[in-house]
């Protein structure tokens, strides 16, 4: 037995100050129980490091380690409180954990792993044989470690978008660097103060260092931007612009459809998606029924025509040139009769400088886009996040590219 013991002393990598005093093995239950011993009689204050008497030991903890063989397997100890003269009476760190944590180095290092390879924790969970709650908690333990380690500098361009929480228009928003596609930070809605949580996890000289910052027009996202970041080219996001001119030529669509079926004439039923896909996604009918209906002169065609022009606004080389094109456009759309495109317009006029950045930063929110796809997956592997905070340790663990190492 004493050789045993101090194999096990050895495996765990314990000095002479800790002795294997007992292993416990339970047969039927499948589990083997390390009892250790503290055996020095002075310890280190964990405040200062300085070597002082032991004060006592305190309540006996247990903590889970890697399983033996088939056997899960725990260690138990008294910790020892040092007698520190300048900082009093001190529990001091077991040196297999954590502070606080109910499981040792190699343990957390482990099922860390095992986490980050399965994006479900009810599989992970399984697995490890431990309960979702305990491994929400050695992920968020994991995500704060690799907060406080993460390096923010040399960060140009960020993006900044919503993604959908839960039912009912709840929301987070979310900070993405550009540059490496990691997400910054999740902020829990999608107003001002949600935009300012975004940017205060930026340090405030690396604020100063971010030259663009690519959002949709949403004007809290601006508002917070400009006041963190003042020195930051706001680029509004070309696939947002986009997306505010189909749904101008969707709002014509509909109204011209319901005009044309009271007189009997359903030619633009079933063909919504055909107004609105891009040039790669349209298939040789599609654009042979889209060029019939255009010379019908229908003002679906004409609002069709009118996204479709603006198209070359991102094809300019220089700012002036954008300009200049953006003033010949909104001429056409406002003279256009079709009030739909003629309010987008409006829109992104007065969104112009905002617009015209992006001659100067040529950046996009395609990167956070591909983001928001990765955290879909995530949700719909977890079926849905009951709160905030784990749905923002999750994202962090899995995409902020943090360094959640634990060294054993």
């Amino acid at each position: 037995m004493e050789t045993l013991n101090d194999h096990y002393r050895l495996l765990l990598g314990l000095d002479e100050a800790w002795a294997v005093e007992d292993v416990n093995l339970d047969l039927p239950g499948l589990r083997v129980e390390i009892k250790l011993r503290f055996v020095a009689d002075r310890c280190a204050c964990p405040e200062c490091g300085a070597l002082h008497g032991r004060a006592d030991l305190a309540d006996e903890r247990r903590w889970r380690h890697l399983d033996t063989m088939q056997f899960e397997t725990v260690i138990a100890a008294r910790i020892p409180r040092s007698r520190c003269p300048e900082h009093g009476v001190k529990t001091i760190r077991a040196p297999w954990a954590e502070p606080h944590s109910r499981f040792t180095l190699l343990f957390e290092a482990f099922a860390i792993a095992v986490l980050q390879a399965t994006a479900n924790v009810a599989s992970a969970a399984k697995l490890l044989s431990l309960d979702w709650k305990a491994c929400n908690a050695i992920m968020t333990a994991a995500v704060e470690r690799g907060l406080q380690r993460r390096k923010l500098e040399g960060i140009d361009d960020v993006g900044i978008d919503e993604k959908s929480f839960r039912r009912g228009h709840r929301y987070v928003s979310v900070m993405t660097d550009l540059s490496s596609g990691r997400v910054l930070e999740v902020a829990e809605g999608r107003d001002t103060q949600a935009a300012k949580t975004l940017w205060n996890a930026l340090p405030d000289e690396q604020r100063g260092d971010v030259k663009g910052a690519a959002m949709d027009m949403w004007q809290p996202y601006v508002a917070a931007t400009q006041a963190a970041a003042p020195e930051a080219k706001i680029v509004h996001d070309k696939y947002h612009v986009a997306a505010h001119l189909n749904a101008a030529v969707d709002q014509t669509r509909r109204s011209e459809h319901k005009r044309l079926l009271a007189v009997g004439d359903d030619r633009l039923k079933g063909t919504k998606h055909r107004w609105l896909y891009g040039p790669a996604r349209r298939t040789p009918e599609d654009r042979r029924t889209l060029e019939k209906l255009r010379r019908a002169g229908l003002k679906t065609g004409r609002a069709w025509a009118l996204k479709e022009d603006f198209r070359w606004f991102w094809r300019c080389v220089y700012p002036e040139s954008a300009r200049t094109f953006f003033q010949r456009w909104h001429a056409w759309a406002a003279r256009s009769r079709l009030p739909a495109m003629a309010k987008a317009a409006r829109m992104l006029k007065a969104r112009l400088p905002n617009l015209l950045n992006y001659f100067r930063r040529r950046i996009t929110n395609a990167k956070a886009e591909s983001v928001n796809g990765r955290i879909q997956s995530l949700k719909a592997s977890a079926r849905g996040f009951h709160d905030f905070a784990s749905y923002r340790v999750r994202i962090l663990f899995h995409l902020g590219r943090l360094d959640l190492s634990i060294t054993p």
